[in-house]
């Protein structure tokens, strides 16, 4: 079965009073577009996308390059979707509709879409009505109610839309004889064929006015713009082994014993990082009995867990790490071992903080026989990097 999408993205969305087409606005850090593009992108029934622009509008995201074909729209919607009709895989058996003004259509949502199609050849999601609905009429300049229609029989219609692609054929051509629609269902209707209704989803909205584009950006606002978390390690100190800080090779008759380099600093900002997100640990990620990481340099795990909650939508603000070591002193190094860390936490140094102290002569640590470490880290939300806490 080959199932294809059509993107309406041709609108300008006049109501909404933007500077550009409202698709291509922002919400929690990606566009309008991207967000409805990207749900059928990664549908694993969905096979192809197409996205009608408005013409001279030039998109492409990079998450989705590669993977939708995009042609330029007409004057009316029906226009549009006829246009993007023309290109569609002559294979195909389910062709979906979709309003890219709705970025937040679920996965289950396509999939009841496309089930319905294949049964009984065209079906739109749709929502009950939940309010008492009054048919109204203009009288002198005040409006009266005309009727009270049982709220029973009232559906809202959403977006995907599914079709057959022969019924879409027919409803395509029925657009072109002169019929006005608001949508590719009602032009079904014309042309001789039944609809059904598949469940909708009350959070599939539409964004079509200003306070719409506001809704949307609180409900996908993260809960909190900052969340912090700490990191602790610890090694025996073995002579013959180097004592690596940060990724620093730093001089010393004594290096830290472990499976990698045991470079306590690296471990424990990994640890606070994390933890931060709520990932878990450095042993979870790179555990000891993994051969990789034997011998291995920390700074590539400290890179990779960075990557990790960049998938969350999570950068590093800053980080503060105090190294407890009784010998040698790490003051000289301590700016190469910003240095190491603000690259691989991709932040500038006056980001990283590295102080040594050391333990007065306590416990092993005190006695030189361990290193430790201690970090805290803060993350930001990618979406207020650069907007200030």
């Amino acid at each position: 079965m080959h199932v294809t999408a059509i993107i309406a993205a041709a609108g300008e969305g006049r109501r909404l009073g933007a500077a550009v087409p409202k698709q291509l606005l922002d919400i929690a850090g990606r566009s309008i577009l991207e967000r409805s593009v990207t749900a059928f992108t990664s549908h694993d029934r969905v096979d192809d996308v197409i996205v009608v622009l408005p013409p001279g509008v030039a998109w492409m995201e990079p998450s989705v390059a590669g993977a939708v074909r995009v042609v330029a729209g007409g004057p009316r919607r029906q226009d549009s979707v006829a246009n993007a009709f023309d290109c569609v895989n002559a294979g195909s058996d389910v062709v979906l509709v979709h309003d890219a003004a709705r970025p937040f259509v679920s996965a289950a949502l396509i999939t009841r879409a496309i089930d319905a199609a294949l049964e009984h050849g065209a079906a739109i999601a749709a929502v009950p009505a939940r309010d008492t609905i009054k048919r109204v009429e203009r009288a002198a300049d005040n409006l009266v109610i005309s009727e009270t229609i049982p709220r029973e029989a009232i559906y809202l219609a959403q977006t995907p839309q599914a079709f057959r692609r022969d019924v879409l054929s027919d409803a395509v051509e029925m657009g072109r004889t002169g019929v006005e629609a608001t949508d590719e269902a009602m032009l079904a209707e014309r042309a001789g064929h039944r609809v059904h209704v598949v469940e909708g989803d009350p959070a599939n909205v539409k964004i079509t006015t200003a306070s719409d584009l506001d809704a949307a950006r609180r409900a996908s606002s993260p809960p909190a713009i900052a969340r912090i978390g700490t990191g602790y390690d610890l090694h025996r100190l073995v002579e013959g082994r180097p004592l690596i800080l940060g990724g620093v090779t730093v001089p010393s008759d004594k290096g830290a014993i472990g499976h990698s380099d045991a470079d306590v600093v690296c471990h424990a900002v990994i640890d606070a990082v994390l933890g931060a997100a709520c990932e878990g640990n450095v042993g979870l990620h790179y555990p000891d009995a993994d051969p990789r990481w034997k011998g291995a340099s920390s700074i590539p795990m400290l890179r990779d867990s960075v990557r990790l909650i960049d998938r969350r939508g999570l950068k590093v603000a800053n980080v503060d790490v105090t190294v407890v070591l009784e010998r040698p002193k790490i003051a000289p190094y301590i700016d190469d071992i910003r240095s190491q860390l603000a690259s691989a936490l991709e932040v500038p140094i006056d980001c990283v903080s590295v102080k040594g102290k050391t333990n007065e002569g306590v416990d092993a640590v005190g006695r030189g026989e361990a290193i430790a470490a201690h970090a805290v880290a803060l993350l930001i939300w990618g979406a207020s990097v650069g907007r200030g806490l």
